[in-house]
């Protein structure tokens, strides 16, 4: 209390003002309101008009269920709703609007308007619900006009119009996503910005509202679900080659409703490692439906921000679902480039059309997760089959794969298809039919077998003899008669050609890719802690979580063990792990890093630091087996994610120097 000035109750004008300031910052708080509202009311049409920023109006039309007079005479008073009745309701909440203070908001701030059944209502500062006979419309029009002229302290504060503007057109876009079954039209000063369809795919509304400048065909719907059915999610992705230098284009969606959640936004970062050059993220849009028992909205003021009752499983089931979709699609497009890049196809023949048709699903089909990781395709479907296969305990993923009824031959997995096509059409059909069996069989895209390692349980040091290693121990391929090596040159590119493409290829990315694998593919070694790790635990939670990936992180090289009611002991750790007890407890505790990603990440900062750099002069019996290895490789980019190579068709050359 102030020894000055007594406590005093403020007025009713003065406490509404400071109320609404919570809820109506600036205009775009307004759009996401009203449009809440429309969306609640059952509409399938929405139409958003804003004028000057929308300080000078914002008018919302809609054809839903629309409000009868008594509900017209109490809806903009302070805390006054049709959604919920008590306090328990606030548990289950299937609306985007609840709390009652939107209108009321609006109304305190600008100047109301709602019409609907008949009637116009008017609510201000100044009016209170003013009723009068109007024309029947068909649904409700909700307008706000001079926003914040009762209030010009804090309309100084706003933004330029074009600004503000902007603000609503992007709030507009967050409500439209995740209701394709909705149309929605924007418009803005008079002119028509965007008028969305309904009845769309999640990925068609994705794409036009966002306006990428890729192409539709780049983004594809995958989806994945709890098997305790707490949560079920689907993702929009984009391409590997369609990426951000920042993370403003990942899109959280919980139950219809954007929220700002850090953790599920690092989420599909951790799913999207490895795959995407550093500095560059993902374009996605996550949309979750989970029991409303499990989340809380009414934490925030504008009901920006959420909390779970378990975000662990969710975030694990969102990581896996997307790398196994990279990891899947990048092995799909290997092989139907492979299958294009072949000059001696007759495209006649009948067996050739039914290849390239098992290739081209195989390259467009969405792949969903599992919580193991794995593509598991079955052993025979027909083509382009709907498959629902309960994976693991906890999830389940939809899987759209293609088969071939007739391939029904296993092979070793040690001679694994390198993506390359001979221009002899029977070698082709060959190595074709080989590609098919593994994907058949569930082997496309596994590890190579240990016999074509070394067999010492010793780790590999990063050093000298681990680069040579990586080259005189790789796994035999088939010789390739058409791959000519050309030379290095600026130090840091080898240059080769192969299949009629000319290769110009990154000697360090390329190094450093089959460094990786051998790396991956040998049996950690385990090193005992004289002083063992000690991993403090805040809840629960962190210790079901713990239990639950203890296995794993023992397969891994990590034995960890309950040593308290809320303390962990780490017995053991990896020959290669580098990093400190807090290093651990942040990647597994605080990022929730599956322990598979730690050792992957480990190993490619191995394999970064062992591989030959920029600058590095290589002998051309070297050179030329690193550049003929490099384009073998079933991944062909860096464990950072950069390319190792970029093709150059006669085609593309021909285009480049005008040549016709």
């Amino acid at each position: 209390m102030s020894l000055k000035k007594p406590v005093k109750k403020l007025n009713a004008e003065t406490a509404r003002k400071i109320a609404a300031g919570e809820v109506i910052d600036r205009p775009n708080a307004i759009v996401r309101e009203l449009l809440d509202n429309a969306v609640d009311s059952g509409a399938d049409t929405i139409t958003l008009e804003v004028n000057g920023g929308g300080v000078d109006k914002i008018r919302v039309v809609d054809n839903g269920s629309g409000m009868t007079k008594e509900d017209l005479e109490t809806c903009a008073h302070p805390h006054c709703t049709s959604k919920i009745e008590t306090d328990t309701d606030l548990l289950n909440l299937s609306t985007l609007g609840f709390r009652g203070e939107a209108l009321a908001s609006i109304a305190a701030v600008s100047r109301l308007s709602i019409i609907s059944a008949g009637w116009k209502m008017r609510a201000s500062i100044t009016e209170d619900h003013i009723l009068e006979p109007f024309a029947e419309t068909n649904g409700t029009i909700v307008q706000s006009e001079g926003l914040f002229e009762n209030f010009p302290a804090r309309r100084q504060f706003l933004k330029r119009p074009a600004s503000e503007g902007l603000l609503c057109k992007n709030t507009f876009i967050e409500k439209c996503l995740p209701r394709p079954d909705i149309a929605f039209r924007l418009v803005m000063d008079g002119e028509t910005k965007l008028d969305l369809p309904k009845d769309v795919t999640l990925t068609q509304r994705f794409v036009r509202a966002m306006n990428f400048r890729e192409n539709e065909k780049l983004f594809y719907e995958i989806s994945s679900r709890d098997a305790a059915s707490k949560w079920s999610v689907k993702i929009i992705l984009g391409d590997p080659g369609v990426n951000r230098t920042n993370k403003k284009d990942i899109f959280i969606f919980v139950n219809g409703r954007r929220i700002q959640e850090y953790s599920l936004v690092q989420a599909v970062e951790y799913g999207g490692q490895g795959f995407f050059p550093n500095g560059t993220y993902p374009v996605a849009a996550v949309f979750v439906e989970m029991d409303p028992h499990e989340v809380d909205f009414n934490i925030h003021p504008a009901k920006k921000e959420a909390r779970f009752s378990d975000i662990s499983s969710l975030h694990h089931g969102i990581s896996t679902c997307v790398r196994n979709f990279y990891k899947n699609h990048t092995i799909a497009g290997l092989a139907s480039n492979a299958l294009k890049r072949n000059d001696g196809f007759d495209s006649k023949s009948e067996e050739t059309a039914k290849q390239k048709a098992l290739f081209d699903k195989l390259f467009e089909a969405p792949v969903s997760s599992s919580k193991s990781g794995a593509f598991v395709p079955p052993s025979s479907a027909p083509v382009s089959s709907v498959i629902e296969t309960k994976t693991s305990e906890n999830y389940k993923g939809t899987y759209r794969i293609p088969t071939h009824e007739t391939e029904k031959e296993k092979f070793n997995d040690s001679s694994s298809f390198s993506g390359s096509v001979s221009r002899n059409f029977s070698d082709t059909k060959t190595k074709l039919e080989m590609f098919t069996a593994k994907v058949s069989t569930g082997t496309l895209g596994t590890k190579s077998s240990p016999t074509s390692i070394s067999s010492s349980t010793q780790a590999v040091k990063p050093t000298a003899s681990l680069a040579e290693a990586a080259l005189d121990t790789a796994p035999e391929k088939e010789e390739i008669s058409d791959f000519k090596f050309l030379g290095c040159t600026l130090g840091t590119f080898l240059v080769a050609e192969k299949n009629g493409s000319l290769f110009i290829i990154d000697q360090h990315a390329a190094h450093e890719r089959m460094l990786f694998n051998r790396i991956m593919n040998e049996k950690p070694t385990k090193i005992s802690l004289i002083i063992p790790y000690i991993l403090e635990t805040e809840d629960e939670d962190e210790n079901n979580y713990l239990e639950s990936i203890k296995d794993q992180m023992k397969e891994c090289g990590f034995e960890i063990e309950k040593a308290g009611k809320n303390t962990w002991e780490v017995n053991t750790t990896p020959d290669r792990w580098e990093g400190t007890e807090k290093d651990l407890h942040e990647a597994i505790l605080s990022k929730r890093l599956e322990p598979n990603e730690i050792i992957r990440s480990i190993a490619a900062m191995t394999a970064c630091r062992a591989a030959v750099m920029d600058g590095h002069i290589l002998d051309d019996i070297t050179a030329a087996k690193i550049a003929e290895e490099a384009l073998k490789l079933e991944d062909p980019h860096c464990p950072h994610g950069r390319p190792v190579y970029t093709e150059l068709s006669r085609e593309k050359l021909f285009m480049l120097v005008k040549r016709t």
